[in-house]
């Protein structure tokens, strides 16, 4: 769609909306911003834009007339498309697109694209490093930070960009094409804006709507929901697996990451050679890699980059070590089957802190994982009373409500002994307490930092 002179109403005034309007108007568009919150400052909104001079502040009830001369509307990620301003602009018969199609329809290059329910950060940093140590020009955008309308107008035919795909973004793509994508897994997440099952996993196979009989989806073979998936894709279909050794893909062969394509079979790495922990995170290792060998890395290069890859941020994140007690963030563990994945890591009795923004999720899974290792659950936030019960349904009672993150990790400081272990993996998003996972990842990081050192006299 050609956009100069035409007008776009981005609805959403945070992060992504501000990056959909700066690139509108590097092309030539005329932004109108809408926000339903009629409490914000205009003026606020404006500053954050790059030049937002003649930039159009829409707040409140969106009315017919907001949407008078108006050429396509673009969503940002937080916007549930069964809102009732959704379905106003649908009925106007305003084209709606998503801020990761504006992105895509503006720029150029070879997309890679992973979403999933668990370890898409991971496997998209991890894809990343791989790419860019191999090819001179790689952005890696999406849920991991970057929104990708920042670096559209950079890409070149030559460039790869590398994105992390929320099932909230998938809902309005129309041609997004990634050349390689990669769905790691279904689980339970986000029922309150998907509202069932069907829809989200619906939603998120959509990353392969558009691809071709040469570009290729690698799959999660354990999964069986993407498992039979597969055998209805257009794309070639490539599956990693940790626990079968697959005649086609990638899998784990004991300690051995094994690739075996056609009659070629090769290691590309050992999982003592990793310097991430966890059977999720070889998988993660197995998608990347396979992504990466199909995008046209060799393995020798896969190699290299796996093996120097650290962990991300806020993900089974070591802190410290305090009075013998070891303090692990994974504060990104934001959904029962994430926080699973976070508990299975930890090789010593560990006091885990859990706990937050209710997204009606169930949570006797992730009390069942636990498989003895937790002394105790220290639970905080909207859902604590919920988790308490459910673990008690589940015949753990080691169960604390804390009234804060801070409080909890005092908490866990007096209880611990040396050699147990402390883990934030809250199985909850952190909205209502936190602004985003991140946040609350670094308070507490920093409220570990400060506990006191037992002295030894």
């Amino acid at each position: 769609m050609e956009m100069k002179d035409r007008n776009v109403l981005v609805f959403g005034s945070g992060i992504s909306g501000i990056g959909a309007a700066d690139l509108l108007k590097e092309v030539g568009a005329r932004p109108v911003i809408y926000d339903s919150n009629e409490a914000l400052d205009p003026e606020a909104v404006r500053q954050k834009l790059k030049d937002g001079t003649d930039v159009r502040i829409l707040l409140g009830q969106l009315t017919p007339g907001m949407l008078e001369g108006i050429s396509l509307a673009v969503l940002s990620p937080g916007v549930p498309t069964d809102l009732a301003e959704v379905r106003q602009i649908r009925d106007a018969g305003i084209p709606i697109w998503g801020e990761v199609e504006l992105a895509y329809q503006m720029s150029r290059g070879r997309v890679l694209a992973v979403t999933g329910t668990n370890g898409k950060t991971t496997t998209t940093a991890m894809l990343g490093k791989i790419m860019a140590d191999y090819l001179p020009q790689v952005y890696v955008v999406g849920n991991i930070g970057t929104p990708y309308t920042s670096v559209a107008l950079e890409t070149t035919d030559d460039s790869v960009t590398v994105a992390e795909i929320s099932s909230f973004q998938l809902e309005t793509i129309q041609e997004f094409c990634p050349e390689v994508s990669a769905i790691l897994n279904i689980t339970e997440d986000h029922l309150n804006r998907h509202h069932t099952m069907e829809e989200y996993i619906r939603v998120k196979e959509l990353i392969t709507k558009n691809q071709k009989e040469k570009q290729v989806c690698v799959l999660n073979y354990e999964d069986l929901t993407l498992r039979e998936f597969g055998k209805t894709l257009r794309a070639k279909a490539v599956y990693f697996s940790s626990l079968q050794k697959l005649p086609q893909g990638v899998f784990l062969d004991g300690k051995k990451i094994v690739l075996r394509d056609g009659d070629r079979e090769e290691v590309i790495t050992s999982t003592d050679r990793l310097k991430i922990l966890g059977r999720h995170n070889y998988e993660n290792t197995m998608a990347a890699a396979a992504m990466a060998y199909y995008a046209g890395v060799p393995v020798e290069s896969i190699r290299r980059s796996v093996e120097a890859f650290t962990a991300v941020e806020h993900r089974i994140e070591y802190v410290t070590e305090k009075n013998g007690v070891v303090y692990y963030n994974d504060s990104k563990g934001t959904n029962p089957d994430a926080a699973i994945k976070g508990i299975q890591a930890m090789d010593r009795p560990t006091l885990l802190i859990g706990g937050g923004y209710d997204k009606e999720s169930s949570y006797e899974e992730w009390i069942r994982s636990f498989d003895g290792k937790v002394r105790y659950l220290v639970l905080i936030g909207q859902t604590r009373e919920k988790i308490r019960d459910a673990a008690a349904r589940c015949g753990f009672t080691n169960t604390i409500l804390a009234d804060s993150l801070e409080e909890a990790v005092k908490l866990c400081a007096r209880m611990a002994h040396p050699g147990d272990a402390v883990l934030l993996s809250p199985a909850c998003a952190s909205w209502g307490q936190f602004k985003n996972y991140e946040e609350r990842g670094r308070m507490f990081k920093e409220y570990v930092r400060a506990l006191p050192e037992e002295t030894v006299e």
